[in-house]
């Protein structure tokens, strides 16, 4: 195993024992009709913010903090080498998949909390946060923002089945979990994503809003 992977599977390790410390569900679980809307948001979001220039990093920790909320292992362990691969630190990743954001830019952190709090909300955040956020960042930082939590919401609705899934397969069965919910809800994710494509399409043809 190489160094780099070592250190991956170390930060997403730290994450999972920090939440269970702090008595943190170690993971969300998404119906149908949810995964349905996180769908078409993340599609018709990334239509409409195309040509928008977004800070690769500065993305990738939206989607820690939204990952780290929901607790999708896949994403954790994927995005986690995505980030350590493009220069953040071993500290930085740790702490962003522990909820801990003390190393993180300060600059970057009305960011990360949005993205923490689009994940609580289960992608419903309060209008006012949307509002603080733009009135900070500025319109096109603020769709890059929400462009990550939305995508990584996706990654995370679909991954979390598919991470019970294959946990229940090399013997290790979450308790939260049923072999019904993931193969219905994997399987399902994928029956749906035409109909969401589709409606995304239409909704950002008649030029629909992406805002929260």
């Amino acid at each position: 195993m190489s160094e780099r992977e070592v250190s991956v599977k170390r930060t997403t390790k730290a994450r999972g024992s920090m939440s269970a410390a702090a008595g943190i569900v170690p993971k969300k679980q998404y119906s149908l009709r949810e995964i349905y809307r996180i769908t078409w948001l993340a599609a018709l979001t990334m239509m409409g913010s195309r040509g928008v220039p977004c800070d690769r990093l500065a993305a990738e920790r939206v989607m820690l903090a939204v990952t780290e909320v929901n607790g999708c292992a896949l994403c954790s362990y994927g995005h986690a080498r995505m980030a350590l691969d493009m220069g953040m630190s071993d500290s930085e990743v740790r702490g962003l998949l522990g909820g801990v954001t003390a190393d993180a830019p300060v600059a970057e952190l009305p960011g990360i909390a949005f993205g923490q709090l689009y994940a609580d909300t289960r992608g419903h955040p309060e209008p006012q946060a949307w509002t603080d956020l733009v009135e900070h960042y500025g319109k096109p930082r603020a769709l890059c923002v929400l462009r990550a939590a939305r995508m990584m919401m996706w990654g995370n609705a679909m991954g979390i089945p598919l991470s019970s899934l294959i946990a229940r397969l090399r013997g290790t069965p979450d308790a939260s979990s049923s072999l019904i919910y993931e193969c219905g809800t994997t399987l399902g994710g994928l029956v749906l994503l035409p109909a969401a494509l589709t409606r995304a399409l239409f909704m950002h043809w008649r030029g629909a809003p992406i805002e929260p």
